[in-house]
């Protein structure tokens, strides 16, 4: 059933309502169903009537499992316990992203409580790009380390791993990308999306933080059944959740289940500025306020993301566990700055990627010379979003050598399609999950691995497109659209990936005033045939259809907006705007 009767909007999509309850209530509020608002959008995104309570307050308590349902969790907890009691050196291994940061931050930060100095180690994404080396694990392990974590990465690597095997240094694998049927030779391999998992593949959805999370809680758990804290005070875990939730959105996990658990708490805990690192953070983001779930997505993890993309890798990880305050604001500081570098960069590559893109493949692969491969994945995502097709984005070197990043749409296991391809011969390596992967290709072979997608994915792609709808929560006049009722809705949250925040259908209205602001955006002050006028941003959108509508609509014609409402950070009172993401007209 369409809304409002939009079959084909601005940008060629149907409206329909996200949910379509047994009574035939088509939109929350119709009807009398009698359930609150909050209720109405629990259940539209999948939530059963008996897990009502669990998901409107979701705590950690009602959805963490036991870590022993994960295959290898309890070898891995005592060996670590074995190196806390022996005061090992251990050496914890990230990636150069958010999720890599935060998760090698949290063992850090757990072991240090437990007794333990442990030395993260970001590899630098230029000079020794992703994952393991076994270079860089031998060199630990000749530094000292007898026991090496790796965290958001080592799944897949097998000569790695055989060179820590080699150099006699037990090596734990905590990760949670895509697995291949054979397994590289570690002392534990955690991973829900191992092949050969069982109950813990219900929780495939974690990042590596979350699994971090829940290794950490194990060994606690060990080292308790050891009598360890007999005389010292257990680690407050709890208190790491706001690194936990950090990484969980900014790595995109759906926020279902204990993801919403993780950032629910988590953000609490980060209002509360335990973290001086985070505090930093926040600060330099020039956030007034608690942040929120937009937040660590959008402000917080691109500043962290920075250090790894244009910067030195190392600086998140440092900046989440220092305990000196003057250093922390130096790195956020610092991770601001090299944000801005990385916009720069990224606006560049971006605008050479729009050229060479097509709307003839069912995923669209671009390659280039020179570009920043610190900026790929984030030019793939807006490739993706403006093209409604899985997107891969290399940046080739000097010696014809590619590092490339996609991003997926629902429905099109991306990270599959990329392992498969390299099990093909057609990559020199490549893995991830679902909605993003990563790779290295020579340049002669990015023709046939083009072609090798296009095979894989065609089909899947035609159906998720044919799918594509713009789903609905609301359909409100002008005045509708309040802090009142953005205040009703953030109850439901948080919102992300697998859970989406509400969307709401307003209208009919005249635009009174449009024009182009910042980087391609329409800023619109649209009224209502309540009287009632209200501010609509359509961000990134002068150059498309939905843009020039806005811009060149005619003082008397009538449309219908969708997106998000919003609360307006720029006003001088409280207030709330939409986001615009489509239009319809209404006459």
């Amino acid at each position: 059933m369409t809304v409002l009767g939009v079959t084909s909007s601005i940008l060629g999509q149907p409206w329909r309502w996200r949910a379509l309850a047994a009574d035939g209530r088509d939109g929350f509020g119709i009807n009398g169903s009698g359930d609150d608002l909050v209720t109405q959008l629990l259940l539209a995104r999948g939530c059963p009537r008996d897990g009502l309570d669990a998901h409107r307050t979701p705590s950690i308590r009602a959805f963490m499992p036991d870590p022993s349902i994960f295959r290898d969790m309890d070898r891995a907890a005592e060996r670590l316990a074995d190196a806390v009691q022996a005061q090992e050196q251990v050496a914890i291994f990230g990636d150069y992203d958010v999720d890599g940061a935060t998760s090698a931050a949290l063992m850090v930060l757990v072991l240090r409580d437990l007794g333990i100095e442990a030395r993260p180690y970001i590899p630098d994404r230029l000079l020794e790009g992703y994952g393991p080396s076994g270079e860089a694990l031998v060199r630990l392990a000749g530094e000292g380390a007898t026991l090496i974590v790796t965290v958001d990465c080592g799944a897949q690597a097998f000569d790695a791993l055989d060179a820590a095997r080699d150099a006699k240094v037990d090596v734990i694998v905590i990760d949670h990308h895509k697995c291949s049927t054979a397994l590289p030779h570690a002392l534990a391999l955690v991973n829900p999306n191992r092949l050969d998992e069982t109950e813990g593949a219900a929780h495939g959805h974690l990042a590596a933080v979350g699994m971090c999370f829940l290794a950490a809680a194990a060994l606690v758990r060990t080292l308790r059944a050891r009598g360890f804290f007999a005389e010292r005070a257990e680690p407050k875990l709890i208190d790491l959740l706001d690194i936990v939730a950090l990484g969980t959105v900014a790595d995109v996990a759906q926020l279902r289940g204990l993801n919403r658990a993780f950032v629910s708490q988590g953000l609490k805990v980060m209002g509360a500025r335990k973290n001086i690192g985070v505090a930093a953070l926040i600060e330099a983001s020039r956030l007034t306020r608690n942040p929120t779930c937009t937040d660590l997505g959008f402000a917080l993890g691109p500043r962290i993301n920075a250090g790894g993309r244009v910067g030195r890798a190392d600086l998140g990880v440092r900046l989440l566990t220092t305990q000196d305050p003057d250093e922390a604001r130096a790195i956020a500081t610092e991770l601001d700055r090299l944000n801005e570098e990385r916009r720069a960069i990224e606006t560049a590559v971006q605008e050479a990627a729009d050229l060479l893109s097509s709307r003839d493949r069912a995923v669209a692969v671009v390659a280039g010379h020179g570009w920043h491969p610190g900026v790929i994945g984030i030019v793939a995502g807006r490739l993706k979003e403006k093209l409604g097709r899985p997107a891969i984005v290399i940046a080739i070197d000097e010696h014809g050598i590619g590092k490339g990043s996609g991003r997926s749409i629902p429905g099109v296991d991306l990270g599959a399609a990329v392992m498969a391809a390299r099990e093909h011969g057609l990559l020199v390596a490549g893995g991830g999950h679902a909605m993003a992967a990563g790779l290295t290709i020579s340049e002669a072979a990015i023709p046939a691995f083009t072609d090798f997608l296009e095979e894989r994915l065609a089909a899947a792609v035609e159906r998720s497109n044919g799918d594509r709808a713009l789903l609905l929560d609301a359909v409100l006049a002008a005045g509708g659209v309040n802090p009142g009722l953005v205040e009703s809705m953030e109850a439901g949250g948080p919102y992300g990936m697998g859970w989406p925040a509400p969307r709401v259908a307003m209208g009919p209205v005249r635009i009174i005033k449009a024009d182009v602001v910042g980087n391609g955006h329409v800023r619109t002050i649209v009224a209502g045939d309540d009287g009632r006028s209200i501010k609509a941003m359509a961000f990134r959108s002068a150059e498309s259809a939905l843009g020039q509508a806005l811009l060149g609509a005619a003082p008397h014609r009538k449309l219908w907006l969708a997106g998000r409402a919003k609360i307006d950070d720029w006003s001088s009172r409280p207030s709330a705007e939409l986001h615009v993401e489509d239009a319809a007209w209404a006459d």
